[in-house]
């Protein structure tokens, strides 16, 4: 069975911007298997890489993606507001803007390392999203393993059905009946579950292991745990925890 992959949750957002550039280099600096990042769409039908659907929480603008240009969100600082972080620069991160799912590819680009991409259409469709992101992929992704994720099922049902090798793996926080039934019926690769669905019971889940992503954990016994459960995959946002015991581990197997 393949070891435990360690993913950056919205790149480094235990210690670095969440979603940003600078947060995406320093997770590739320190490792990861694999990103996790989320999207949503502009007003002008642009991706960028944001978990809220306003700027308010994030960054120093505000207002709904959905109703800004990529122009506008340009304007506002993804950075200013995490002055609490060790590593603030006030220089550089006041710089940091919200990037466009492009942008991400393109840094990535040297680097083979797994991308998970949300989306975040339960609260609003922003109609022919799946798209747009297949299209930025297959134009920039370099061939790297892309998983998109995403709480709302009929998006991972449109992605299959513009390509049928696309990996989709469907978010969830609350326990389902017979999951390996949803996975075989609907081609999942995985099932991306929350820490609690799973640590709450794991014999619940004995078999399914290597087909589990699990967000979002950050406590050291919680990560000792799913790497000897041998998930497939954490998703955290201290990667640089979850690396060291992940290490640990294998210099003690």
């Amino acid at each position: 069975m393949c070891e435990t992959k360690i993913y950056g949750h919205r790149g480094c957002m235990g210690s670095f911007p969440e979603n940003t550039l600078l947060g995406f280099k320093k997770a590739i600096e320190l490792g990861v298997d694999g990103l996790e990042i989320d999207v949503h769409m502009t007003e002008d039908g642009e991706i960028v890489v944001i978990h809220d659907e306003t700027l308010d929480r994030t960054t120093d603008g505000s207002g709904f993606i959905k109703d800004l240009t990529l122009e506008e969100i340009k304007q506002y600082s993804a950075g200013v507001k995490h002055t609490h972080f060790h590593d603030y620069d006030e220089v550089d991160w006041t710089m940091e803007r919200v990037p466009t799912l492009k942008e991400l590819l393109e840094l990535l680009e040297p680097y083979p390392i797994d991308l998970n991409i949300e989306l975040k259409t339960y609260r609003f469709p922003y109609e022919g999203i799946e798209e747009k992101i297949l299209s930025l992929v297959e134009q920039y992704g370099n061939g790297r393993k892309v998983v998109y994720s995403t709480f709302h099922l009929p998006t991972l049902l449109r992605i299959k059905s513009h390509d049928k090798e696309a990996n989709i793996a469907w978010l969830l926080e609350q326990p389902i009946t017979h999951p390996l039934d949803y996975m075989n019926t609907l081609d999942l690769e995985a099932l991306h579950i929350s820490k609690r669905m799973l640590l709450s019971d794991p014999f619940e889940w004995k078999g399914m292991f290597d087909k589990l992503r699990v967000w979002t954990v950050n406590e050291k016994d919680e990560l000792k745990q799913l790497l000897d459960l041998r998930v497939n995959a954490i998703i955290t946002d201290f990667p640089e925890k979850a690396l060291f015991y992940r290490s640990e581990r294998l210099a003690f197997s």
